[in-house]
C-alpha cells in the first residue's frame, strides 16, 4: 500500500505544519475581540469562523510583527496570567465549564503537554517512545456542536435556562457562549422562552415537578442540518402542535426535532425513548471526507474538527495493510473504522471492518452509516465488547490491528487479556481519559505490548481535558 504511505507522510506533514501554525497564533494572541486570519481554505472554515463572530467572544490574530524575546515574553505571560477580569468569557467563574478561561491559549497548551508528560512518564520510560506535541486547534472557539441547557422554573411561570452553577440546580443565565457553535444558545434561549409563552412548565429537579428538564441541540460541522431535542419529565406535551412548529420554526439548522422522556431523578439527561416530532429521524455530518447519519440519542464527537485530527492521528497509527481484519471496539456509530476502511480504499487497499458496540441503536446507526459510505465489508455487532472478546478469544479467532475508544473508565482487564490474545499486530487505543489509559497500557505492556507512541489532542480548549492516542505493537 505504497500510495497510503505517501499519504500518511503527507497527513503527518500537515499536522506539523498546523501545529507550527497555532503554536505561532497562540503566542501572538491578541484581544478576544480581533479577527482571526486564515489560510487553510478549508470548506467548512468560513461557517467556523463566523460561529466565532457571532457568540460575543474573540479568536486570535496572528501577529505581523517581529517575535519578542523569550524574556519579553515571559513577562507578557505573567501579566496576562493574573488578572481574572482577562477571561475571554464573563460567565467562566460562575459556569465552571472553562477552568482555563483565563489563561492565554499557548499557556494552556504547555500546562496540558507538561501533564501528558509527567503521566505518561512510567510508559515511556520502559518503552522507550516519547510524548508527541499537542496537537492545538489553530481558532480555539465555537468548537462545541453540541450545547445543552436546563431548565428551571421561575415566578410566575418563568422558564429559566443556561447553566447549573457547579454543585447546585441554580441556573446560571446565558446570553451567549464563546466555546459553542453559532447561535447555538440563542436557539436553546429561545426554547425556553417559547416553553414559558405556551405555558408548559419547567422541571424542578428538588421536587421532582414540572414538564420540561432539558434541551439538547447539535449542529452539523460540515453540514446545515441539527438535531434539537426536548426532555420531558412525562409523554404528554401540552399544546403539542404549536409547540412543535414554533421550535422548529427557531433556526433553519432544526432539521430533526424529538422528544426524549426521562423520569429518572438524578443527573442523566436523557432517558430511553425518544420520539421524532418532526423533520428527519436522523442529520447528516461529514468527517474525513466520510458521511455520517446521527440519530437524536447517537453518540456523536463534541468538536468534531478536532476529531479529524484525533481519528487521523489513530489511522497513521494504525499502520494498516492491504486485506487487514480490522476490529474496532467500542465503536458507536461506526465513525472511527468507517474513517479507516475509507482511507484504506482511497489509498487503494481494503479491510474488513468488524464494528463492536453494547447500544443497539448505536449499531443500527453504524451499519446504516457503512451502507451510506459505500463499504461492502464491514460487519456491526450489538454486543458487550468484553463479553465479544472473550468469545472470540476462546473460538481462536484473529484480527491485524484493533481499534479501541472505551468510555472514561477505561477498558476492563479481561478485555485486555482477550485483545492480546486475539493476536493483533498493533493496538490503536483512543482515550477521553488519559489516566485510566496509562493503566490500561500497562496491563497490555504486561501481555506482550509496548508502546511505540502516545499523541495528546487538545479536544476542548479553555478547560483541563486532554484525549490521546497510543498505539502498541506485538514485543
Amino acid at each position: 500500500m505504497s500510495k497510503h504511505l505517501a499519504k500518511k507522510e503527507a497527513r503527518r506533514r500537515k499536522r506539523e505544519e498546523r501545529a507550527a501554525e497555532a503554536a505561532r497564533s497562540a503566542r501572538a494572541a491578541s484581544a478576544p475581540g480581533e479577527k482571526h486570519a486564515s489560510s487553510r481554505g478549508k470548506s467548512g472554515e468560513k461557517r467556523r469562523n463566523q460561529a466565532g463572530a457571532g457568540t460575543g467572544h474573540g479568536a486570535h490574530k496572528r501577529s505581523g510583527s517581529a517575535r519578542k524575546p523569550q524574556a519579553a515574553r515571559s513577562a507578557d505571560r505573567k501579566r496576562t496570567r493574573t488578572p481574572a477580569a482577562k477571561s475571554f468569557c464573563p460567565l467562566a467563574e460562575k459556569c465552571g465549564g472553562c477552568s482555563l478561561a483565563g489563561m492565554p491559549y499557548a499557556d494552556q497548551l504547555a500546562r496540558k503537554q507538561q501533564a501528558m508528560e509527567k503521566l505518561f512518564a512510567p510508559i515511556v520510560a520502559r518503552s522507550g517512545c516519547a510524548v508527541d506535541p499537542i496537537a492545538p486547534m489553530e481558532r480555539p472557539f465555537g468548537y462545541r456542536h453540541k450545547a445543552a441547557t436546563p431548565f428551571a422554573p421561575g415566578p410566575q411561570g418563568a422558564v429559566h435556562s443556561g447553566f447549573f452553577a457547579a454543585g447546585t440546580h441554580r441556573i446560571v443565565p446565558c446570553a451567549s457562549c464563546p466555546v459553542e457553535a453559532e447561535g447555538a444558545r440563542e436557539i436553546l434561549n429561545g426554547v425556553a422562552r417559547t416553553l414559558e409563552e405556551l405555558g408548559i412548565s419547567a422541571h424542578n429537579e428538588d421536587t421532582h415537578r414540572g414538564l420540561a428538564r432539558y434541551a439538547v441541540l447539535r449542529l452539523g460541522w460540515r453540514t446545515s442540518e441539527g438535531i434539537l431535542t426536548l426532555v420531558t419529565n412525562g409523554r404528554d406535551l401540552p399544546r403539542r402542535s404549536e409547540l412543535v412548529e414554533r421550535l422548529v420554526a427557531l433556526d433553519p439548522r432544526i432539521t430533526c426535532l424529538a422528544q426524549n422522556v426521562n423520569q429518572r431523578p438524578g443527573n442523566a439527561i436523557l432517558g430511553r425513548e425518544t420520539t421524532v416530532l418532526a423533520g428527519k429521524p436522523v442529520m447528516r455530518d461529514q468527517l474525513l471526507g466520510c458521511t455520517f447519519e446521527i440519530s437524536p440519542t447517537a453518540f456523536y464527537q463534541t468538536n468534531p474538527e478536532q476529531t479529524e485530527v484525533l481519528y487521523s492521528l489513530a489511522i497513521d497509527a494504525a499502520g494498516f495493510c492491504d486485506g487487514d481484519v480490522v476490529l474496532d471496539a467500542y465503536c458507536g456509530s461506526g465513525t472511527i473504522g468507517i474513517c479507516a476502511a475509507a482511507a484504506a480504499r482511497e489509498a487503494g487497499g481494503r479491510l474488513r471492518l468488524i464494528g463492536v458496540e453494547r447500544g443497539e441503536e448505536a449499531v443500527r446507526d453504524a451499519r446504516r452509516n457503512a451502507q451510506l459510505n459505500q463499504l461492502d465489508d464491514a460487519e456491526f455487532i450489538a454486543e458487550d465488547a468484553t463479553t465479544y472478546l472473550t468469545h472470540a478469544a476462546s473460538d481462536g479467532q484473529h484480527v491485524d490491528v484493533l481499534l479501541m475508544d472505551p468510555p472514561r473508565a477505561g477498558s476492563t482487564q479481561a478485555f485486555l487479556r482477550n485483545a492480546a490474545a486475539l493476536g493483533p499486530r498493533r493496538i490503536v487505543y483512543v482515550s477521553c481519559n488519559p489516566a485510566t489509559q496509562v493503566r490500561d497500557l500497562e496491563l497490555l505492556g504486561r501481555m506482550g505490548y509496548r508502546t511505540v507512541s502516545v499523541s495528546p489532542v487538545d479536544m476542548f480548549p479553555h478547560t483541563d481535558h486532554v484525549e490521546t492516542v497510543a498505539a502498541l505493537e506485538r514485543a
